[in-house]
C-alpha cells in the first residue's frame, strides 16, 4: 500500500537558512520547487538533514505547516518528529498530524540508549498515539542504538508502521529484515551509496540526500533494476556513486549545502554546532559536482 503512496525517491530535506540563522522561507520554497521538479516522491522534513537537532518545535511545526501549503497535491510530505524523549515525540506526531502531514519519520531514542524491549516500546507507543503512517528510521552512527532485525520486524505487525529508513550499513541486517517482514512493509536504503544493492536484496527505495543534487537520475536506476535492466542500474550505480559520497566528505548535511549553494539552488550555512565545508572539503564537493556536469 505505501510503496506506492510514498513512492521511491524520498528526500531528506535540508533546512535553509538566513545569514542571521533564522528559517529562510523564500529559500525552503525555492528548494521545494527544485525537489520537485527534479525526481522527489516525497518529502521528509525535519530530519537529520534538515538539522532537525537545532530546530526548536516551533520551528518544526512552522516547516510542517509551510511545506505542506506549498507542495499542496503535488507530493508527500512525512515530518521526522521522533526525539529521545517518548512523550515529547508523541505530541510532536500528534500536532504535525494536525498540520497535515502524510506521515511521520521516527528516529531511534539518542543518548538514551535504551534495550531493544524499551525501543519496541518507545516506537508501539508513539504508533497508538497516532493515525499517521510511521517510518522507523535507524541510524546508529547517529544514535547510538541500533535497532535489531527481530525488533524491526516486531514493530512490522503493527498497522501504522509501515517501513524503515535503514542506514546501519550492515546489508545482513538489512537482508534479514526484507527477508522476513510482511509483503507490505516497505525497506527504504538510508544510505545512498547502497541504494542498488539494498534494492537488490528487497529494499523499495531510498530515503536520499543526494537526491537533492541526483534526483533523476537515482529515480532512473531505481526504474531501471525493477526494469530488470540490471546493467543499466549497474551504470547509473557507478555515475552517482561519487556524488554519493562526496556528501560525506563531512558531517551531513555539510557538503550538501555546500554544493547546493554551488549549483545556485541558495540554503545558507549550517547552524552551531556544525560549521561550512572547509577549504579542502569544499574542493571535493566542488570536484565530485564538476565531474558529473553539475558545474560548467
Amino acid at each position: 500500500m505505501f510503496k506506492d503512496y510514498f513512492g521511491e525517491i524520498l528526500t531528506a530535506m535540508v533546512t535553509p537558512f538566513d545569514g542571521n540563522g533564522y528559517i529562510d522561507w523564500p529559500a525552503l520554497d525555492n528548494l521545494v520547487e527544485h525537489l520537485l521538479q527534479n525526481g522527489s516522491d516525497t518529502l521528509v522534513v525535519t530530519g537529520s538533514t534538515g538539522e532537525a537537532a537545532t530546530l526548536s518545535t516551533a520551528e518544526k511545526l512552522q516547516i510542517y505547516a509551510h511545506v505542506v501549503a506549498k507542495v499542496g497535491d503535488r507530493a508527500k510530505v512525512i515530518a521526522g518528529t521522533g526525539t529521545n524523549d517518548t512523550k515529547q515525540t508523541i505530541e510532536l506526531t500528534q500536532r504535525a498530524q494536525a498540520i497535515g502531514v502524510h506521515g511521520a519519520m521516527l528516529v531511534a531514542p539518542y543518548y538514551n540508549k535504551p534495550p531493544q524491549n524499551a525501543l519496541y516500546a518507545h516506537f508501539k507507543a508513539v504508533a497508538a498515539a497516532s493515525e499517521l503512517p510511521i517510518l522507523i528510521y535507524n541510524v546508529p552512527g547517529r544514535t547510538a542504538c541500533n535497532i535489531l532485525p527481530a525488533t524491526i520486524l516486531r514493530l512490522a505487525r503493527i498497522d501504522n508502521i509501515f517501513g524503515v529508513k535503514e542506514a546501519s550499513g550492515n546489508l545482513d541486517q538489512v537482508s534479514e529484515i526484507a527477508a522476513l517482514a510482511p509483503p507490505d512493509f516497505v525497506v527504504y536504503s538510508g544510505d545512498d551509496s547502497l541504494t542498488l544493492p539494498i534494492l537488490a536484496i528487497g529494499g523499495h527505495g531510498v530515503v536520499s540526500v543526494a537526491s537533492h543534487l541526483i534526483g533523476r537520475q537515482l529515480k532512473q536506476m531505481v526504474q531501471a533494476y525493477k526494469q530488470g535492466n540490471v546493467r543499466q542500474a549497474q551504470q547509473l550505480h557507478a555515475e552517482v556513486f561519487p556524488i554519493c559520497r562526496a556528501m560525506f566528505v563531512t558531517s551531513n548535511p555539510v557538503p550538501l549545502k555546500a554544493a547546493l549553494n554551488m549549483i545556485g539552488v541558495e540554503v545558507g550555512q549550517p547552524r552551531l554546532p556544525l560549521l561550512p565545508c572547509s577549504g579542502q572539503e569544499e574542493a571535493a564537493v566542488r570536484q565530485a559536482l564538476l565531474d558529473f556536469g553539475l558545474l560548467p
